[in-house]
C-alpha cells in the first residue's frame, strides 16, 4: 500500500484533510485526530485490504507513519 493510498483511506474514513506530508506529524498534533478515527482507520484496514494489527504495534505507533509501516509490514508477513 503506497503512502497516497494510506493517506487517501484515512481521509475517507476520518474525514479530515491530509496529505503524505501529514505521516510524519504526530496523532496529538493532526488537527482533529482522536481515537475513534483510529478504529475507523484499523477497521477499514481490516476489511478493505485484510491487515489485522496487533496491540503491540498500535500501542507503539505515535503518528500516521508508523500506523502505515505497521499496516505494510502485516500486508508482507
Amino acid at each position: 500500500m503506497t503512502e497516497t493510498d494510506f493517506v487517501e483511506l484515512v481521509e475517507a474514513e476520518t474525514g479530515l484533510p491530509l496529505d503524505t506530508a501529514d505521516l510524519a506529524t504526530g496523532f496529538d498534533d493532526l488537527p482533529g485526530w482522536d481515537s475513534v478515527h483510529l478504529l475507523k482507520v484499523l477497521s477499514a484496514l481490516e476489511a478493505e485490504h485484510g491487515i489485522t494489527l496487533r496491540i503491540a504495534q498500535l500501542l507503539d505507533a505515535k503518528s500516521l507513519g508508523d500506523l502505515h509501516a505497521a499496516a505494510c509490514a502485516a500486508v508482507a508477513a
